[in-house]
């Protein structure tokens, strides 16, 4: 048995608790920043970093949620920052949910099929604030995070191992169709000369 199967045996036998995003977060509008001056707090929108200002609107983990545009972005932020008026950020309830728990368990949510407006996609904060989650203990959330940490480090080195086999092989297939041209007709180039 997992560990994280013993802590749901043990702290929630009969069951999870289920509860809505406004019982367990206060979602907060974002703001326009051009007032602000250039410094090195990211200022996020729907589409992810904008720019950089010297002020920030919270210094908490967070999780940042698109109200327009791009709703699958979610952002899991734990440095200050601010934010555009096309993204919401949360004032999670950390005595009952793990905030990096709640990012996961958004993410899984697929937020892009709430969209109900008709032109540009959008999510309100009353559409949101009743979206209900499962709510397990902290130990569990604790162990979930940490399991889906490990698989997130594991998916960026493949992504980056996946990158350079790429890299190589673009290296290789170059190196092999590149010919040296010899009076009126070409020769292949010999790969020695390279390496």
């Amino acid at each position: 048995m997992s560990k994280l199967q013993k802590l749901i045996q043990e702290l929630c036998p009969d069951g999870v608790e289920y509860k809505t995003l406004g019982e367990i977060a206060t979602i907060k509008n974002g703001r326009d920043y051009k007032h602000l001056g250039k410094g090195n707090v990211p200022v996020y929108g729907s589409g992810g970093i904008m720019t950089y200002v010297d002020t920030y609107v919270y210094n908490k983990p967070t999780v940042l949620i698109p109200r327009k545009g791009s709703l699958g972005n979610l952002f899991y932020v734990d440095t200050p920052f601010w934010n555009v008026d096309t993204i919401f950020y949360t004032e999670v309830d950390t005595q009952q949910i793990d905030v990096k728990y709640l990012y996961y368990l958004l993410a899984k949510e697929h937020l892009e099929n709430l969209n109900k407006a008709g032109g540009v996609p959008s999510l309100t904060q009353s559409i949101l604030n009743k979206l209900i989650l499962p709510v397990p203990p902290l130990e569990v959330q604790n162990e979930i995070v940490r399991i889906l940490d490990h698989f997130t480090d594991l998916a960026a080195e493949l992504q980056a191992e996946l990158q350079a086999r790429k890299e190589q092989y673009e290296y290789y297939r170059n190196q092999l169709l590149t010919f040296n041209k010899i009076g009126g007709g070409y020769a292949k180039r010999n790969l020695d000369e390279d390496e």
